[in-house]
C-alpha cells in the first residue's frame, strides 16, 4: 500500500517521550508512502542530535522527515511558527500524493495544528514563511515543557470537537513498560558522543542558552564538570524524562478523539482505516 487515494486524513501519532512513537511511525510511513512532520519542541534545534535521541540519518532517509533543524538553540520559533510550518508542509505532502503524518510529543503543537488555534497581532513579528526552512529530521521526544501560547493566540478551543481532517492515535505503553523503555534509553544516550556534542553545544552557544537547561545535556555537562558521577547523572535524566512523560499524559488525555493503543496494534490500526476510506 503505497499511495492516498481517497484518503484524505492527516495521521497524527502522539504520545509520551520514550514510548516508541518514531520507529512505528517510520515503519509505517514506508508502507503507505506516508512523510513525517514533527511535532517536537526540541528536534527543531541545529545540532541537538543525540541529545534529543533524533532518528539515525539512515532513518530520516529511509522516509521524509520535516520539522527538525529549523532554528538556533535560543532562537524565538512560537507554537504560532510551527503551526504555519506543519499546514504548508501537509499541503506540500499532499501535492506529491501522499499521506501526511504528525508525530511527536509536544501537546501544545499537536492542539494547536488539531483545534485550529487562531494567532493574533504578535504573529506579525514572526520571521516570513520563507525563512523556514525544509528539514529532513523527525519527532525524537521533547524534553521541554509544551511553549506557552500567551499573547500570540486568542483561542477558546472545544475539546469536543476538531476537524475531521485528522486521525488520532496514541501509543498507550504501561507504567513499568514506560520506565523500563526510559531507562534503557538513558543508558544508551550517555555516551562519549553525547559528551562531544554537549560540550560543542556549550562552546557555540554558552550555558546559558535555556535550550541546553531544560534538555538531557544539564546532566551530561554536571557529569563532565565532575559535580555528579555517571549512575547520578542516569538516574537525573530518567526522572526528568518521567516527570516529562507525565505531564505529557496529562496533557493529551484532556482529547478524547485519540484512540489509544499498543505499538504492535498501531500499523494494523492504521491500515485498517485507510483500507476502510479507499472502500467508500
Amino acid at each position: 500500500m503505497s499511495t492516498s487515494k481517497n484518503f484524505n486524513k492527516v495521521i497524527v501519532i502522539l504520545g509520551p517521550t520514550g514510548s516508541g512513537k518514531t520507529n512505528v511511525a517510520i515503519d509505517i510511513a514506508k508502507e503507505i508512502g506516508g512523510e513525517i512532520i514533527s511535532a517536537d519542541s526540541r528536534a527543531i534545534y541545529r545540532g541537538m542530535d543525540i541529545g534529543t535521541a533524533k532518528p539515525s540519518r539512515e532513518e530520516q532517509a529511509e522516509v521524509p522527515h520535516f520539522g527538525i533543524d529549523l532554528v538556533e538553540p535560543g532562537e524565538r520559533f512560537t507554537v504560532a511558527d510551527w503551526k504555519r510550518y506543519a499546514e504548508e508542509k501537509i499541503e506540500e505532502i499532499r501535492k506529491r500524493g501522499h499521506i501526511p503524518m504528525i508525530v511527536g510529543g509536544t501537546g501544545l503543537y499537536i492542539d494547536a495544528l488539531i483545534y485550529g488555534y487562531r494567532f493574533g497581532a504578535t504573529e506579525q513579528s514572526l520571521p516570513p514563511r520563507s525563512s523556514l526552512p525544509s528539514s529532513r529530521g523527525s519527532d525524537a521526544n521533547s524534553r521541554q515543557q509544551p511553549p506557552k501560547c500567551v499573547k500570540d493566540c486568542s483561542v477558546a478551543p472545544d475539546r469536543q470537537s476538531i476537524s475531521d481532517d485528522y486521525l488520532l492515535i496514541g501509543v498507550k505503553t504501561e507504567t513499568d513498560e514506560l520506565r523500563k523503555r526510559l531507562m534503557e534509553r538513558v543508558n544508551k544516550l550517555f555516551v562519549q558522543e553525547l559528551y562531544d556534542e554537549t560540550n560543542k553545544l556549550v562552546v557555540q552557544y554558552g550555558w546559558g542558552n535555556q535550550a541546553m537547561k531544560s534538555n538531557i545535556y544539564q546532566f551530561a555537562w554536571k557529569f563532565m564538570q565532575g559535580e555528579v558521577d555517571l549512575e547520578t547523572a542516569k538516574k537525573l535524566c530518567f526522572y526528568d524524562d518521567w516527570h516529562l512523560a507525565k505531564r505529557q499524559m496529562t496533557w493529551f488525555k484532556r482529547t478524547p478523539q485519540i484512540m489509544w493503543l499498543p505499538l504492535d496494534k498501531i500499523k494494523p490500526y492504521v491500515l485498517k482505516c485507510i483500507q476502510n476510506e479507499q472502500r467508500k
